[in-house]
């Protein structure tokens, strides 16, 4: 009798072990992860915005800088995160504090490989002052950017995240100018994730 107490304890150990490790799961299996390195997809939650324009979730508490362009848009940065896979992942809010619709596509860059980006922040740059150095977007194996695309049509009072990952500069580079095409540049902190 013993034997049989201790099978069915055994059982049901087994199995809140199983629940308590299925609760624990990633989940969001409709996640597209080609826009990014899977380093980085751990640490960021995905919002809505069609194919390619998937961006992390930024804590809507901190703000590293705050950048204001022509038509009123702002540019809020949240976090610069250094990750063990040598990216440095921005993430951010655009919000559109105009009276007209707001397309991103000035944001692109000048660089034509990254026209495939079409309305994103493929044109950011990290610049590293102290090592004179400058850190591009990253790009996936069809030459988009990992980044944030489809800033199409942001109406007024609108606002969506988006999000850049960055070859990271070295660990003494703690703080970087974030340049955006058309915007005024802005220091940041980048911390450790």
């Amino acid at each position: 009798m013993r034997y049989g107490r201790r099978a069915t304890t055994a059982v049901a150990c087994a199995a809140v072990a199983a629940m308590s490790l299925a609760g624990c799961g990633g989940g969001g299996g409709d996640k597209k992860g080609d826009d990014k390195p899977s380093s980085a997809t751990s640490s960021s939650a995905k919002a809505s915005g069609g194919e390619g324009a998937q961006s992390p979730s930024p804590s809507a508490t901190q703000v590293l800088a705050q950048i204001r362009g022509e038509k009123d848009i702002e540019v809020t940065i949240n976090s610069a995160v250094r990750d063990s896979g040598g990216f440095v992942t921005v993430e951010g809010e655009v919000t559109n504090n105009g009276t007209e619709q707001f397309d991103a596509n000035d944001w692109v860059g000048n660089e034509t490989a990254l026209a495939a980006s079409g309305a994103s922040v493929a044109g950011a740059v990290l610049v590293d002052e102290a090592g004179k150095k400058r850190y591009y977007v990253l790009r996936d194996t069809e030459g988009k950017c990992l980044c944030t695309m489809k800033l199409l049509s942001i109406q007024p009072k609108e606002t969506r995240p988006f999000f850049a990952q960055f070859p990271s500069p070295p660990e003494t580079t703690t703080s970087v100018e974030f340049e955006l095409p058309t915007m005024p540049p802005a220091k940041i902190s980048i911390s450790e994730g």
